[in-house]
Formats: C-alpha cells, structure tokens, sequence
C-alpha cells in the first residue's frame, strides 16, 4: 500500500471514530450517560451481574476506567456493587431497576446510531460491515501477538 492510499484509510477510520464518538455523546448527554458507560450497561443488560474484571475483558476497558464507571453508575443508582462472594476484593455489579430501563433507552438510542451511521449504505454492505470493522479492529489489536508477516526477527 502507498501513502496515498495508506493516509485515506487512516483518516477515514480516524474520521469516522471521531464523528462517531461525538454524536454517540451528543445522543447519550440527555439521560446523564457519557461515552462509554453504554457499552457497560448494554453489557450488564446482555450477560447478567458480572465481575468488574469481567465487564473490563468483556467491553475491552481499562480496569480503572471500569472502576470510575460503576462509581459513577452506581451514584445515579443504575447499579449496584456488592462483594463478591468468592473473593472479598472483587465487586459483583448488577443492574437496578433503573438501569435496566436505562439499558432499554441505550437500545433505542444505539438503533438510531447505527441508522444514522449506515444511512445511504445498500443492505449488503451493512450487512457486512459487523464482520469487516471486527476484522480491522482484530488487525490492530494491541492485546494480541502481532504476526510477522514474512518480515524475520533481528539475529
């Protein structure tokens, strides 16, 4: 690939990310949610009471970053934290009441995303895209052994 060509890709993806984020912000602004606490409570809503450490592996987080979510989450009463039970150090996070109803507003609202995004696209290539963008995020996973790609190691 030419830079060209590199550089269209790169921007694009980078585009598209941006763009992405910040009207996700702007449609989860309205019910107290910012970037990111979504993917968490959909998570909850999809598996049921989790770990943290779960929840952080299962929506590719930062432990941290899980942490400062469900003190925030749990603060606007959407979950709640107990001990877990084989492992006093370890929270079990669960949905409330509200946060399941917050869970069923967040579908809503990731339905018209999604529509918004793909507007324009003909059903094939939507139909497509779930696979194509895993596949490129799969490609620059940091988390996974790079393959060599012929190239041989220094002797």
């Amino acid at each position: 690939m030419d830079f060209e060509q590199a550089d269209a890709v790169n921007q694009a993806i980078r585009l598209l990310s941006l763009r992405h984020r910040a009207r996700a912000a702007a449609l989860l602004a309205p019910l107290g949610l910012h970037p990111g606490q979504e993917v968490l409570l959909l998570e909850l809503a999809r598996t049921g009471p989790m770990i943290q450490a779960q929840i952080s592996e299962a929506i590719g987080c930062e432990p941290p970053s899980v942490t400062l979510m469900t003190r925030k989450l749990e603060a606007s009463g959407h979950i709640t934290r107990t001990p877990a039970p084989s492992d006093r150090r370890a929270s079990v996070v669960e949905l409330t009441d509200s946060g399941r109803a917050l869970a069923d507003q967040v579908k809503q609202l990731w339905c018209t995303l999604a529509e918004e995004t793909v507007t324009g696209l003909p059903a094939q290539t939507v139909g497509d895209l779930p696979g194509v963008l895993r596949t490129l995020a799969g490609n620059v996973d940091t988390r996974q052994p790079r393959p060599s790609h012929g190239r041989r190691a220094p002797a």
